[in-house]
């Protein structure tokens, strides 16, 4: 079989080196193949552009009382009526609650016997000093008897006057068993139940006064920068739907809440009116500050936000190598089915709007356009 082989691979050496030449042939062959470049993965995409709406920051919030006090009894004792219930008006000077009086009753009327008996035993002193300083004058008693007449009588004096003030504090407290409304306003919370037994200061109802309301929200770090005091606002009710109010920010935490991490803000409405009421809901959009750029937001669908980690970002094609780049952005605004982006984007950056938890950063896509583009605002 030898013969039929050319002469330079007869030899044994040599047929070895021919079959490893072409294994590696082979082999090379078989990495071209695997290196072959993906096909793009088609992404639905969309150019955006802005708005024509200034940065600002929306914020949800209430409306409350300026002012909301517990409403509490100044002695303990057991409640025997509760005349007030939730969301009952009152107003000042009102009855909202009773305390059973009869040991304050007992009090008043043990006080009232002291006082009597003080006032005699200060009379008996009197009577008995003029005796003695009529004697004294008359050389018939020694200095030292009167000196401890006049000082009986100071005592009896002092002891009046203590049953007196004795008097005068059981008489309160038995004023105190009546818990009065002190301002005119709202009940807003119901503390304790007929029946029950209560320490002095222990609140009973919370009264959230009538007259001046806040708009209180709760702010986070990165909205700080427009909420400074004087800032304006405009505040929207879903309850009072087309009317918007104009706000100024009137107070600002000093301090973050160590739970929620956010800064309590309060604002003062220009013109409240009767229909604006506590306890509703509402929405503060403060203008931005800054350098007065003309800053502009974009508006994206909600699918598609993407986050890394805590933070938001979108998938963004870079133009002309059609590769995928992911862009931290900053939301100005939460709404149903879209979100305002307020910095991050740029007019004319083409946006991945589906599928953003499918793709990788410097994936190769293709872009294709919405099945529906309505439900794509750019």
């Amino acid at each position: 079989m030898h013969s039929f082989l050319p002469s330079f691979v007869r030899s044994p050496h040599r047929t070895h080196i021919v079959i490893a030449a072409c294994g590696a042939i082979l082999l090379s062959a078989c990495h071209q193949r695997e290196t072959v470049a993906p096909e793009p993965k088609p992404v639905v995409a969309r150019a955006v552009h802005t708005d024509g709406r200034m940065v600002s920051t929306s914020l949800p919030a209430q409306v409350q009382a300026r002012y909301s006090t517990p409403l509490s009894f100044r002695v303990g004792g057991k409640v025997i009526e509760r005349r007030v219930r939730i969301g009952d008006t009152v107003k000042a000077g009102q009855i909202v609650a009773l305390l059973d009086p009869t040991d304050l009753r007992s009090n008043l009327a043990n006080a009232q016997a002291q006082l009597e008996a003080a006032e005699h035993r200060l009379v008996y002193a009197k009577q008995q000093l003029d005796r003695d300083q009529a004697q004294a004058h008359a050389n018939l008693i020694a200095p030292a008897q009167l000196e401890q007449t006049q000082d009986a009588y100071a005592s009896a004096l002092a002891q009046r006057d203590s049953a007196r003030a004795q008097l005068a504090l059981a008489s309160d407290q038995l004023r105190y068993a009546s818990l009065v409304a002190d301002h005119d306003g709202v009940i807003t919370s119901e503390d304790a139940d007929t029946g029950q037994n209560v320490q002095a200061t222990q609140a009973i109802y919370h009264l959230d006064w009538t007259g001046d309301v806040d708009i209180v929200c709760d702010a986070p770090e990165r909205a700080l920068n427009s909420l400074t005091v004087g800032s304006k606002a405009r505040v929207t009710l879903p309850a009072l739907p087309g009317k918007t109010f104009d706000a100024r920010v009137r107070e600002v935490s000093p301090a973050a809440d160590p739970q929620s991490r956010t800064w309590r803000v309060k604002l003062t409405l220009a013109a409240p009116g009767p229909e604006v009421r506590q306890g509703m809901t509402a929405n503060v959009a403060f203008d931005a500050v800054g350098d007065g750029s003309a800053a502009q937001t974009f508006t994206i669908p909600v699918t598609a936000l993407f986050h890394r980690g805590e933070e938001p970002a979108v998938w963004v094609v870079r133009a002309g190598s059609d590769t995928l780049e992911l862009r931290p952005v900053t939301i100005g605004r939460y709404d149903e089915r879209t979100v305002s982006v307020s910095s991050g984007l740029h007019d004319g950056d083409r946006v991945m709007l589906q599928g953003v938890h499918a793709v990788s950063a410097g994936q190769h896509v293709q872009l294709v356009a919405p099945l529906h583009p309505e439900d794509f605002p750019s």
